[in-house]
């Protein structure tokens, strides 16, 4: 399995830097974060108002209760050979403003490095072999402000990006993301633009460490284009929150991701933009325990009889918060839809006014 992943890691690298323009560029970043809104199809682009709207919209840091939030996410991916892992700190600076930092981690570890196992006379050695890791990260610095107008909230991310490939390859990128969100009553409108002046990742390689030579013959050449651009996407959302009882409460929330990457096999496609539709439900009993489902990553894939069909990805999760600390939990299948196994997430979110010396 582990071959099979250093094969399919190495093409996709060396298949996204063969194109300027990459379509799953930086498509980590799409993965997510938060228990919470994975298990509500990966919306939160209108109801997120604490540490994890760093990523999903950052005007939404504005509307945090508390002075400080901390939120931490460890996830592993196909049968625990990658690990997602996600932290953030978000400061209230006043009633009107916020800032936070977000370190985002995806990687796979101890990938056998087959090149070393041939000399240059084509002998193998096993003494030769060592592991190496291919890791995406992501540091987001956000900003969140109120504006005078009422309930309209505006935000940004300013966001570096380190892609290493072990010895052989890595890349350092920059980009900028812009928000904002608008409440009127019970009603919230929320939008995330991500990489609205693109985002450029620009590579260099080891050549030494990556191509190999046999004889007369050089094998795995590095690739000529060292730029990499992340198109823009827009996330935008609707959601509403009902009081059903005194103790229980129902929020829902329908957002739109619009990829303008070329055409996806989203439900809608056009020559604009691909777009595909997210539905996320969350029930509350006291504000204490929390019940939830969701949908997203609709696609439409053809069978052998070349019928198209439209398959979707079914989420749900639980969550309980008692004095400002909330553990979130997501079952939920973010693999190749209706095929890969389901994800067991945890996510924990501690939110607090001050720090308080002993002594």
């Amino acid at each position: 399995m582990k071959r099979l992943a250093t094969i399919a890691l190495l093409a996709f690298t060396s298949v996204s830097l063969s194109a300027q323009t990459a379509k799953y560029s930086n498509d980590f970043l799409n993965i997510g974060v938060g228990a919470r809104w994975l298990a509500m199809g990966n919306t939160g682009v209108a109801l997120s108002s604490d540490v994890e709207s760093a990523y999903w919209n950052p005007s939404g840091l504005a509307g945090m209760s508390k002075n400080f939030e901390f939120g931490a996410m460890h996830a592993s991916y196909f049968a625990g050979m990658a690990s997602y892992n996600h932290i953030g700190l978000a400061h209230k600076l006043d009633s009107s403003s916020a800032i936070a930092f977000t370190a985002i981690r995806f990687g796979v570890d101890d990938i056998p490095n087959t090149t070393d196992l041939i000399d240059t006379d084509g002998n193998f050695s096993y003494d030769r072999l060592k592991m190496f890791s291919v890791a995406d990260y992501a540091f987001l610095l956000s900003y969140a402000r109120k504006l005078p107008i009422k309930g309209l909230y505006v935000g940004a991310n300013a966001k570096i990006i380190y892609r290493n490939v072990g010895k052989f390859a890595n890349a350092w990128g920059f980009g900028i993301d812009v928000a904002a969100k608008y409440q009127l009553g019970n009603w919230i409108l929320g939008a995330n633009f991500r990489d609205v002046t693109t985002t450029l990742n620009i590579w260099s390689f080891n050549s030494d460490e990556l191509e190999i030579t046999i004889g007369d013959s050089t094998f795995n050449q590095a690739p000529d284009n060292g730029l990499e651009i992340t198109l823009p996407q827009l996330n935008v959302g609707i959601a509403r929150t009902f009081s059903i009882t005194n103790e229980i409460a129902l929020s829902a929330e329908f957002s739109s991701i619009f990829y303008f990457d070329g055409q996806r096999n989203t439900p809608l496609t056009t020559s604009f933009a691909s777009i595909e539709p997210r539905l996320g439900i969350e029930a509350s009993y006291l504000n204490l325990v929390f019940v939830r489902a969701g949908v997203n990553n609709l696609q439409r894939v053809k069978d052998f009889g070349d019928k198209t069909a439209l398959i979707i990805q079914p989420n749900l999760g639980l969550g309980v918060k008692y004095r400002g600390v909330s553990i979130d939990y997501a079952l939920t299948n973010v693999g190749s839809v209706g095929f890969s196994r389901y994800s067991n997430i945890f996510s924990l979110r501690w939110e607090f006014n001050s720090f308080k010396r002993r002594g």
